[in-house]
């Protein structure tokens, strides 16, 4: 007979006094005595089949869930390796149950190679891009305490960092100076950039001013938004976007402009750029040759229309029979306009600077508006609701707002009634057509959509 006793002492030795023990205690008892008689005992250990298979049941549930949460975003992003990754990993899992496998194998099969085919589409990439142009760009962080204090002394294009001693420390181009609008005797604090990449020096701000000698500098006169005009190796200024003239040392002048010329190697000169000039004053020059002297000091990004020249083409009336002579050819030539009155009405002019202010006020003047300048930079609220609640139509120039403003100003525009309308470029062509859109009631984007601007002709005034 079998000896039991060594096998029960064991076992109860082990057991403690929860339910689950004395069970398990109890089956291997029995299942010991049962071996003592000669018996067959399949299990020594009891097994609850119930728990066990919920668990299972539990698991497939969560692989199924995570399956079909991937596949959903693979359907709205495909190519997305994350949703690849989770969608076939469950596949596999759910491979290891026998009855899953058994049934939907080949069709899990299937669809994990389907999966593994998916790739970015045009469509989904192009949302990625967009979606990143609006998020907010981050704020560069930068350490003031390690700023240099230096004075500014302008030059004819850029300026001059100078040290207490009147030291030149670094040159400076005219981009750092334009955006900042510094002038001489601004102080500012700078950083050194060590590196080989970008300038020798960053302004980080401007913390004051300096009342220098004019001896201690050369001065400088300047004429802003001076026109273009003239054809690709004729052009010149004589004249800015008022109609005033270019006048040095009280005489009118006019300013040849080199075609080849280009600003920070992309923006370059046409018929029709508006540019500063800028000379010193005390320039010997001035007196024999005054446009030696004059340099660009800036070319303003625009999207300026050809203009129309002055004079019609001239016809050869000996070739023409009285009857084939159309009066329309000889009348003056005509400018074409949108057909737009504002009747005075107050155009806000959202805008982060004043880099194209005066031309696009220039703009809402000629169609008999009343423009006022917004700060679209401006990061308070209520101070952007109370210069837009007592408008009666904003435009919005989204190449210089900034991103949040961009919301504040379509809420307050919608709050209040204004008309609203969006031009996406810096080039007056497209304020001026989101003007026409904002006075008339058409969309405020223009977009892809064919939109009918109607026009009207004015003819030119004989000179």
């Amino acid at each position: 007979m079998y000896d039991y006793r060594n096998n029960l002492k064991r076992i109860l030795n082990k057991t403690a006094g929860d339910d689950k023990s004395l069970q398990n205690s109890l089956s291997a008892i029995k299942a010991i005595l049962a071996m003592a008689e000669g018996g067959e005992v399949v299990s020594t250990q009891v097994v609850p089949k119930k728990e066990k298979s919920s668990d299972h049941n539990q698991e497939k549930i969560q692989l199924f869930n995570s399956l079909l949460n991937n596949i959903a975003e693979l359907i709205a992003s495909p190519g997305n390796e994350k949703a690849k990754k989770e969608a076939s990993g469950a596949i596999h899992k759910l491979t290891f149950f026998g009855g899953i496998s058994k049934k939907y194998g080949k069709s899990l099969g299937r669809l994990d190679n389907v999966i593994q085919k998916s790739v970015e589409t045009d469509q989904v990439v192009n949302q990625k891009i967009f979606e990143q142009a609006l998020k907010p760009k981050k704020q560069v962080k930068r350490d003031y305490r390690t700023g240099k204090r230096y004075t500014i002394i302008r030059t004819l294009s850029g300026a001059q960092l100078t040290t207490d001693n009147g030291d030149i420390a670094f040159e400076v181009n005219e981009s750092q100076i334009h955006s900042l609008n510094l002038k001489t005797g601004d102080i500012v604090e700078a950083l050194e950039n060590k590196t080989a990449l970008g300038p020798e020096v960053e302004i980080l701000r401007v913390v004051g001013y300096k009342n220098m000698r004019k001896r201690d500098y050369d001065q400088i006169e300047t004429f802003r938004y001076g026109v273009v005009q003239g054809s690709s190796g004729n052009l010149s200024v004589s004249r800015n976007v008022k109609g005033q003239k270019l006048k040095i040392r009280g005489k009118n002048i006019i300013v040849p402009v080199d075609s080849s010329y280009y600003q920070n190697g992309t923006i370059h000169l046409e018929d029709g750029s508006i540019v500063d000039l800028a000379w010193y004053s005390e320039d010997v020059r001035l007196k024999k040759d005054p446009a030696s002297a004059v340099k660009i000091r800036w070319i303003y990004e625009t999207e300026a229309p050809k203009r129309v020249g002055k004079t019609p083409k001239k016809i050869n009336k000996t070739n023409l029979s009285p009857t084939k002579i159309n009066k329309t050819n000889l009348s003056p030539t005509k400018i074409e306009t949108l057909d737009l009155d504002l009747h005075y009405q107050r155009v806000g002019i959202a805008i982060g600077d004043n880099q194209n202010e005066k031309i696009l006020e220039e703009i809402v003047n000629k169609y008999n508006g009343i423009p006022i300048p917004i700060n679209a930079f401006e990061g308070k609220k209520k101070a952007m609701e109370n210069q837009i609640k007592n408008l009666d139509i904003v435009i919005l120039v989204t190449a210089f707002a900034a991103h949040d403003s961009t919301w504040n100003i379509r809420e307050f525009a919608s709050k209040y009634k204004v008309k609203f309308a969006v031009s996406s470029s810096k080039g007056y062509q497209s304020f001026e057509r989101a003007l026409y859109r904002a006075a008339n009631g058409m969309p405020a984007y223009e977009g892809n959509q064919q939109l009918e601007y109607k026009k009207k002709k004015i003819k030119n005034k004989a000179n």
